[in-house]
């Protein structure tokens, strides 16, 4: 069965869908997209400085926008089984699998980023990727202290992201270090992704996800907090608005896509970083099968 993912923040780079805008059809997306946002973001994604593609504002639009119009350029060698996006990757896997419009999914990334940025503005926070500890002592310790922190990003067995005021991250990468982490390492990121610090984006975000159509997909989507298949158009819509506050459960959605049948994962969008996250959490459920 054939499983199509599609990446998040963090994935973008300079020259980013340069290539698909040679085709006419690609090219409109991208004509429409600058018209919907404001600005021409295509020049920044095909000539703009990196620093220029970290913008909030831009960076999320520009990961949808190759994600999206990469899959679409595909036409009939698109039949997904199935479907999986990393945090923002899920509204790029909505409009791929026919349950977003193309217009509507933008928009809706869109308002997300500045929704987001505002929350980050409110309160001082970050993240940091815990590598070479077991899930569970992550959890453990972070639940044990005072501050906000949360772990966020469930990347892969052995590499856990945690999200929370800089207190917080701080304290955490401490006591983790003590407790055996191979590393520690702070992200160059706003805020607190996938924390109870993004209530107040969660809040902006819901009535715009609300006031939505969003349709049955053409295939099971995987979502980030409840990795089983989804069809179902309220659930799906739920889940978004929930994504912004809960973790991203990576792991666990392509721990579940092998066990219903995935064969051959195809990422969709700029990079190959979720290749890289599919191999290893392959190769553990492989390991702990045999063991």
């Amino acid at each position: 069965m054939k499983a199509y993912v599609f990446p998040g923040q963090g994935a973008q780079f300079s020259g980013m869908g340069k290539a698909l805008y040679q085709d006419p059809a690609s090219k409109d997306l991208f004509e429409q997209a600058n018209e919907i946002m404001g600005f021409r973001i295509s020049d920044i994604m095909f000539e703009g400085t990196d620093e220029a593609l970290k913008q909030t504002n831009v960076t999320q639009p520009a990961i949808f926008l190759h994600s999206v119009i990469l899959a679409l350029s595909l036409k009939e060698n698109f039949k997904p089984d199935m479907v999986a996006g990393h945090s923002l990757g899920e509204f790029s896997a909505l409009v791929a699998a026919k349950a977003l419009q193309f217009e509507d999914g933008l928009r809706l990334v869109m308002a997300r980023a500045n929704a987001m940025q505002r929350a980050c503005e409110l309160q001082p926070s970050t993240m940091a990727a815990i590598l070479g500890l077991a899930d569970d002592v992550v959890e453990r310790i972070c639940a044990e202290i005072d501050e906000v922190v949360v772990p966020a990003n469930y990347n892969c067995p052995g590499q856990l992201v945690i999200s929370g005021s800089i207190e917080g991250i701080d304290l955490a990468c401490a006591k983790l270090t003590e407790a055996g982490a191979k590393r520690a390492l702070k992200l160059n990121v706003g805020g607190a992704f996938h924390s109870p610090l993004m209530e107040p984006a969660r809040i902006e975000l819901q009535q715009a996800i609300e006031n939505t159509i969003i349709l049955s997909p053409l295939c099971p989507i995987y979502q980030n907090v409840d990795p089983r298949p989804n069809t179902d158009p309220a659930q799906i819509k739920a889940n978004l608005i929930t994504q912004l506050t809960d973790a991203v459960r990576w792991t666990q959605t392509i721990e579940q896509m092998l066990a219903d049948g995935a064969t051959e994962f195809t990422e969709v969008g700029p990079g190959n970083v979720l290749q890289g996250l599919v191999k290893k959490v392959n190769r553990a459920a492989v390991t702990n099968s045999a063991g």
